[in-house]
């Protein structure tokens, strides 16, 4: 009951190489249980500076009910400004509390998890958007950590992609990410021009740092375009208005000036939102033709706790969690 365990990140990156198809079907059962009601997951706070606008520090604490009956917070600092030193630009840990008794049972290194949770919901998203898991061409903006994941995911999902290609306002980032792909047995090819890039692509994927709407045609994606909107700002709000948007959870997305936040601020209604993912799985919703589909995930705390939990009970059952003797100092009142 008292046992307290500590999981590292490299454990954790090997139990993902190995697991990815399984954290999808986490995901997903994540959000049908999240949808029923089945959990809590409280606003996300951030901790800001005034010195750095751009960087932050988010608590998402969360339970979640179902097959998982756990609790629990992530602590995820987002420093945009690392990738000029080449370190990532998240950081993150998780700790879980057991849910009868409140007491915490282990910390996890977290960005492998967020960035895993991550690639997986945007995975599911593009499957239940397109209706399969094959495209002819797929386009990556933005070449960071979370874009790489996206890939992988993608592979351990058994695609059938005829060409990936990748935009980034540094060539140097995007030639790694080109490399990566390529490297997972697909064709990629890297792209400097947004437009070119976008054109004519199946499933656009959005995982950038940008901190405000840079794309905002209202005509930048055709109808029955798949847009992946997984850094949430890249968009302008004319642009949201104009298509189907499915979110994770609408109250959560539509704040923190996401790209639907400034659409909603902007119109002054919410009335462009067509539902949830939840209810997509469901069949409750079919992804249109007729529009642009926007998939906005906020990135909900139960998928942490979800994909954390399920790695954490796989670390112990493989020795790859480290025990920590006597971390409560107290576990009688008297004795």
């Amino acid at each position: 009951m008292f046992d307290f365990h500590v999981v590292g990140g490299a454990a954790l990156r090997a139990l993902i190489d190995v697991s990815r198809p399984d954290i999808v079907e986490t995901v997903r059962a994540a959000y049908l249980t999240h949808d029923a009601g089945d959990s809590v997951n409280p606003n996300s706070y951030f901790l800001r500076f005034p010195q750095k606008p751009d960087a932050r520090i988010i608590a998402l604490p969360a339970h979640l009910g179902g097959d998982h009956s756990v609790s629990g917070i992530k602590w995820i600092a987002s420093y945009p400004r690392n990738i000029e030193r080449n370190i990532p630009r998240a950081s993150a840990t998780l700790l879980l509390n057991d849910y009868e008794t409140g007491y915490p049972f282990a910390c996890l290194e977290a960005s492998q998890i967020s960035s895993a949770r991550t690639a997986a919901s945007a995975v599911l998203g593009a499957q239940e958007l397109t209706g399969g898991r094959t495209a002819d061409r797929v386009c990556v903006v933005g070449a960071g950590v979370i874009a790489r994941n996206i890939a992988e995911f993608f592979a351990a999902q058994s695609w059938s992609v005829g060409r990936f290609v990748v935009h980034d306002r540094e060539a140097s980032y995007a030639a790694a990410l080109t490399r990566r792909i390529s490297g997972l047995g697909y064709r990629a090819e890297q792209e400097d021009s947004f437009t070119r890039a976008t054109a004519d692509a199946d499933i656009v994927v959005f995982a950038t740092t940008a901190p405000e709407p840079w794309v905002t045609r209202a005509d930048a994606f055709a109808p029955g375009q798949t847009v992946l909107n997984i850094s949430l700002r890249d968009l302008g709000p004319e642009l949201i208005a104009g298509a189907q948007n499915i979110l994770d959870d609408v109250d959560h997305c539509l704040t923190a000036d996401t790209s639907p936040h400034l659409a909603e601020q902007l119109y002054g209604h919410r009335e462009f939102i067509d539902g949830t993912l939840a209810q997509v799985l469901r069949g409750e919703i079919t992804p249109a033709a007729d529009r642009p589909r926007i998939f906005s995930p906020f990135g909900l705390g139960v998928l942490d706790l979800a994909v954390g939990h399920r790695l954490y009970r796989q670390a112990v059952e493989k020795d790859l969690a480290v025990c920590v003797p006597g971390f409560f100092g107290e576990t009688q009142r008297w004795s």
